[in-house]
Order: C-alpha cells, then structure tokens, then sequence
C-alpha cells in the first residue's frame, strides 16, 4: 500500500505503519478501520460495563458517546471490556472476597490491553467501587494520555416519603432482626431502594472516589457528579472522548496530573465529603503505581486540617444527586481553595489549573448540602488514623456523623463476619461490646471483605451509638459509627488483632489517636504467637494468587 500519513509522532506507529504491519492492518480493516485511520491517534475505550449491577449497567450506551467524542475530534476509538465485582451484591457472602481482588484484575486488563494495542490515548469508564481506583490504577502503569469517566450515581428512592438508598436496607434487615421494623416494610423499602442505573447514592465509596478524581484532576471538573440517568451525561461523555484526543496532542500523561500536589487535593475533597475509608486503601494504592510518596499518615493530617463541608449520608442528609443540583463537586473545591485548603496551581487533564476550573462553580439557590468553611459541619475531615498497641501500622476510622470520641469496652471476638453476623442478628451483642473481626485482611481473607453486613445490623438493632468494631477487614463507605478497619498488621501476618480474646478491654481513644488493648505487651506477643487462623475453604487460582502477592494495607494492598 502507499505510504500512510504521519501526522503525529504517535506510539500506535509501531503497531499500523509500514510494510511489515500490513497483517495487523489487514485485521484492523476487518473491524472498520480504513486507510485515514492508520495515522490518526488509536484511543483505548476501557469499558467496564456489565449487566451483573446497575452501577455499571448503563455504561455500553455511555461507551458509545465517548466513542463519537473520539471520532468527532480526529481520533480512532477501541472499545474494549473489562471486570466489574459488586460489592452490595456479594455483600456478606464468600463472594465478597472477590471484590478488592477485582481492582487488581481491572488494573492488569487494561495494562494489557493498552500495552498490546499500543493505544495512543486511554478514556475508562468505571461505576462500581474498584472499578474506579482499578482503571485510574492501569492508567497510571501506562503513563499515557488518559482520563476516567465515572458513569455516575443512581437516583434516590422513595420510601415512606424519604430518600433512600441501599444503606438502608441494609440497616432495615438488622431493624427487622431486632423487631424494629415487620417483613413487609423491608420487602417494600426492598423494593424502591435501587430505582435504576447507576452507583450507590450516598457519599460512599464510589462518589467518593469520584469525588476525588475530579479533585485530583483526573476526570473532567463535573463530568463525575452528573447522575446516571441525567441527560447532560451524554454530554460529558462525548467531551470525554474530545478530550483524550486533545491530550494526546498536547502529550499530557496521567502521571503529569498525578502528583503529590493532586493527591492532597483529593484526600482534602474526601475527608470534606464524609467519603469512604476505602479512599484511604485505594489512594495509596494508587500513589504506589504513580510513583508518588504517600504513606497512612498524610491522610491523619490532611484531615485534621480541613474541616468536613459536606452533609453527606452516610453520616448526613443528602444524597450524591442532592450535591450535583447543589453545585457539585466544584462548589465543595471552591470553599476548600478559598480557604486554603487546596494546591490551586495543580494541573488537570483539561490542561486547566484546579482553580481555574472551580472559579466560576455555581451554588444553588437555598442549597443545604454544601456548608462553607466558617460554619462547617465538623472542625475536621471525616477520616482519622488510629495507631497502638493493636494497630502499630494504622487502621482507619471514619468520624464524618455523630461518632464518640471515646470508647472501652469488652472484646467479642470472631475468626470470620458470619460469625459476628450471627451474633448481631441473635441478639448476643450488647451496648458497650466491641466487635472484633479478624483473619478477613487482604492475605487472611483473602480479599478483605467488606463488613456493611454486621455494621449495618448493628446500627439496625439500635447499638450503634453503643457499640464499637474494629477488624482486619475493610467497610463499605455506607458505614458509619464507631469502626475502625484496615487493622494493621492483619492477623495473619502477626498484627496484634490476634491476640485479642473475649472480654478484653478494648480502648478507642479518637483525641488520642489510638486503638489498644488493656493487656501486658508480653501477654499481647505470646497470645499472638499461639493463634492461627481457623480452616477456611479458598477456592484456588486468582484467590491464592492474590494472597501470596498482597501487600498490607496500609500499603494500600496491591500486588505490584
């Protein structure tokens, strides 16, 4: 064939140009690409849509704007898929353990992909919690032209004329365990809870990391916060894809927006929002792929600088839709920036500072969602690390509601969630109780399941103003009260967490910042020693894998 156009020094070259790639493009031609295409910018579409939850379900149709974006701006568009694991899904089962373990596999797909396809550019559309940090943690190996689009928070539902959101059936089935609510009522609320498309509608761990990203730079300032079933997603998605093109023209990689400046940024965005603690083990996750040094304790001072400004369940009133007509995430940066609270100068993907791109934010009319820095919610963010003779390397406590700041009491101990589910739903927890989980870490699980099951039904039987948890495990973002998790060491690897037995007083000092037991520290190291964890089935393949490769988290449990 004749000689192909070269109008840009671009890595799909390698791949398309000359003789010699004349099979590859004799493959290519049969998926639609035509002479013109051969020198124009390749961008990656990773999708991650599937018909398995609806945080994701719409995203096929939100993949096909993008790709119009691409084509419109000069670009050639690839769409390809990749995994997503519901986490309110497989919540409370063995399937839970696939969920962290899911980021990962979404991580090295796209890697692979991108690397094998030699893509220019690199636009992923995520939903559901770890397929958020999982594409922005294959965008970040890769070092390209990239940006994340989140497809977007579900609507709220109505019940009893109220918004709700999946929290509360959660916490409806610890109420119906408790007498406090009848098998109907949670059949309904069952029932109008999850109305549509879309993620989990309180700042949990998806609008969180949204939330982040946006600060961070790494989606587009707004495209984040449009809800699932708004029609301006249409819009972002056809800017998203206009603009990946854009960014490789201007040869803008992701890591030139990762910097230690933007990940400040979006911790502050995090704990101002009442977000999840999984933001905690997804950033320095994401830090370590970037290269950037972050360590547990940046979270602990960035939070008690900048005060929480957002009424967000699962600690407040509102939902992710309520911040969206309130002005967005821009609104909640723009009180942080005027404070001082923010690095203004950071670059972002639309080649924009972050406070050029929050300047012109625009507040609501009579909006209650967002309060400003002179009248906040809390003094200070709503994620503290605690340390101790239980936690020597941290574990994470998300104070964003009515949270005490002190709390002792007797040890209830398990080898696994099932058997502190059983006790909650029993009736066996008592006010005043701490909770203890272990052996569910990243290696002891493996996977570090999720424990919205047992924190939801303690705060559904009435104890969770009373009782306290702590466990080697993680939360969903819907938890709130008196829990902290990401305990570290996990109890596998020696972490004190081990030691504990039943009645031992468990001491949860917030002022302090300390998780401890009161017992001798050789009593502690001996009782360590002398644990192992009960036999658990694990299935083989990925899930041994995982285990023998994951690093604690207080590194963020990845395993690269």
């Amino acid at each position: 064939m004749s000689e192909l156009p070269k109008k840009l020094p671009l890595i799909s070259h390698q791949l398309v140009l000359g003789r010699d790639r004349a099979a590859a493009r004799s493959m290519l031609r049969a998926v639609g690409l035509e002479d013109e295409d051969f020198g124009r910018p390749l961008i990656g579409v990773a999708n991650t849509w599937t018909d398995t939850t609806p945080c994701n379900s719409h995203l096929r149709e939100l993949g096909q704007w993008v790709k119009e974006g691409i084509r419109e701006a000069g670009g050639v568009p690839l769409e390809f898929n990749t995994i997503a694991v519901s986490d309110g899904i497989t919540m409370g089962t063995s399937g839970m353990t696939t969920s962290l373990i899911s980021r990962e596999v979404v991580a090295d797909s796209i890697e692979l992909v991108s690397r094998g396809y030699f893509f220019d550019g690199l636009v992923t559309l995520s939903g559901c919690d770890k397929t958020i940090p999982g594409t922005v943690m294959g965008m970040a190996r890769l070092n390209r032209p990239s940006l994340m689009l989140y497809g977007g928070s579900i609507q709220p539902g109505k019940y009893k004329d109220r918004d709700v959101t999946i929290q509360d059936v959660f916490e409806g089935i610890g109420a119906c365990a408790a007498g406090r609510i009848t098998e109907d009522e949670l059949d309904e609320l069952e029932r109008v809870a999850c109305p549509g498309p879309g993620s989990c509608g309180g700042q949990f761990t998806a609008n969180t990391m949204a939330t982040v990203f946006e600060a961070m730079g790494v989606s587009a300032m707004g495209s984040g916060s449009v809800p699932a079933v708004d029609t301006d997603k249409e819009k972002v998605a056809r800017e998203s894809g206009k603009l990946v093109v854009d960014l490789v023209e201007r040869g803008l990689k992701i890591r030139d927006v990762m910097t230690r400046e933007s990940f400040e940024n979006g911790i502050a965005a995090a704990v101002a929002t009442g977000g999840s603690t999984n933001s905690v083990l997804h950033l320095l996750a994401l830090a370590h792929e970037s290269q950037v040094e972050l360590t547990i304790e940046d979270f602990d001072l960035i939070s008690k600088r900048t005060p929480l400004i957002a009424d967000l369940k699962p600690g407040g009133r509102f939902v992710a839709t309520d911040l969206h007509h309130a002005g967005g995430v821009a609104l909640v940066l723009k009180e942080l920036l005027e404070g001082g609270l923010l690095h203004g100068d950071a670059i972002t993907v639309t080649g924009r500072t972050l406070r050029q791109e929050v300047e012109n934010a625009e507040e609501a009319e009579g909006q209650e969602v967002v309060k400003t820095l002179s009248a906040p919610i809390k003094d200070q963010g709503g994620l503290v690390i605690l340390k101790g003779n239980l936690a020597p390397d941290g574990c994470v406590l998300k104070i964003a509601g009515h949270e005490r700041m002190f709390h002792k009491g007797p040890a209830r101990v398990f080898d696994g969630e099932e058997e502190a589910f059983q006790a909650v739903q029993t009736g066996s927890i008592k006010k005043g109780d701490v909770v203890v989980i272990r052996g569910e870490g990243p290696c002891g699980g493996p996977g570090m399941r999720e424990m919205l099951g047992v924190t939801a039904a303690i705060a559904g039987a009435g104890l969770g103003e009373s009782v306290g948890l702590l466990t080697d495990g993680r939360f969903s973002g819907a938890t709130h009260g008196l829990m902290a998790g990401h305990v570290a060491p996990e109890a596998v690897r020696g972490g004190p967490i081990a030691g504990i037995r039943d009645g031992d007083e468990i001491i949860f000092d917030i002022k302090a910042r300390t998780l401890s037991v009161d017992i001798p520290e050789d009593e502690l190291t001996r009782r360590v020693s002398d644990w192992s964890l009960p036999p658990k089935e694990v299935a083989s393949g990925v899930m041994t894998k995982y285990a023998a490769l994951v690093s604690s988290a207080a590194q963020g449990a990845t395993t690269s």
